[in-house]
């Protein structure tokens, strides 16, 4: 995929053309981000503009046709290109992401087109126990429709932002091999949230609870969930384990819930202990 990238930024019309025709193919949109997010980050936003455009007027057709997942992507991971490249602090993007995402459920963007009461009574026929549970919770005074419009949000807009970051890193990781090679590897290894990262964070889940914006506290945790993954790479790295561990941390994560929690705690501990720097003077590093 190096000589991919290497290609587009030959030339503004290579990445603009791959971008178009990327975003334009269903399930290729991943591309047209990751393509935009390169090189946002290497000559800023406004240079990117053609590109960026490429990669969300497609996805804004895509829009139209009821699938919003294209379009977002590209927004996110263009505003996220934006801040790294200006803070060069991974944190940071994941943050402003993060926000973004939980302002687009609050908006109510990935709501179904047509609602969810047509999903909702087709679950309650195929399925006794499903129908028995919605039952009771429309008894104790839940809107079972508005709950299912939050549900489908909240999945939708997780599943955008992880999408969106993975587009990101794809980005990065190609910059990083055009003109600074190892340098996506130490940025990613060394990725961790600051106290006063984690303290914001803590309180804009608190604040959006207490309002009834439940959007952020649907995604809050992606960031630390990245600085967990982080963890994990830099100390596999630091310990030059065979890269199998990592295949089989992959797994692990995304098979069992157990271990989406062990990350959790792995970044929340980290940002406080520092893990890898431990280690490293540990190692005499």
């Amino acid at each position: 995929m190096l000589a991919f990238a290497r290609w587009l930024m030959q030339r503004p019309s290579y990445a603009v053309g791959a971008t178009l025709l990327a975003s334009l193919i269903p399930w290729l949109f991943w591309l047209g981000a990751a393509i935009a997010a390169l090189v946002t980050l290497r000559k800023g936003a406004a240079a990117a503009l053609p590109v960026i455009l490429a990669a969300a007027i497609p996805a804004g057709w895509w829009w139209t046709q009821g699938d919003v997942v294209p379009l977002a992507s590209v927004l996110l991971a263009t505003l996220m290109g934006v801040v790294l490249r200006e803070r060069m602090r991974w944190s940071e993007a994941l943050l402003a992401g993060t926000l973004a995402c939980a302002a687009m459920i609050e908006l109510g963007i990935f709501r179904p087109p047509g609602g969810t009461e047509a999903m909702l009574a087709q679950l309650r026929q195929s399925s006794a126990e499903f129908d028995r549970m919605v039952t009771e919770l429309g008894r104790t005074g839940y809107d079972t429709t508005l709950l299912a419009d939050l549900v489908v949000s909240g999945v939708t807009g997780l599943v955008i932002l992880l999408l969106a970051v993975a587009c990101l890193a794809i980005g990065r990781s190609w910059q990083a091999g055009l003109y600074n090679p190892g340098g996506f590897r130490r940025e990613f290894h060394a990725l961790r949230l600051a106290p006063r990262e984690l303290a914001l964070l803590a309180g804009l889940g608190a604040i959006s609870m207490l309002f009834g914006m439940a959007g952020f506290a649907l995604v809050g945790w992606v960031p630390l969930l990245i600085a967990g993954v982080a963890l994990v790479h830099g100390i596999i790295g630091l310990k030059e384990m065979n890269g199998l561990w990592l295949g089989a941390f992959y797994l692990l994560l995304i098979t069992t819930w157990p271990m989406i929690l062990i990350v959790l705690l792995s970044g929340l501990i980290d940002s406080f202990a520092n893990v890898r720097a431990r280690l490293a003077r540990s190692n005499g590093q």
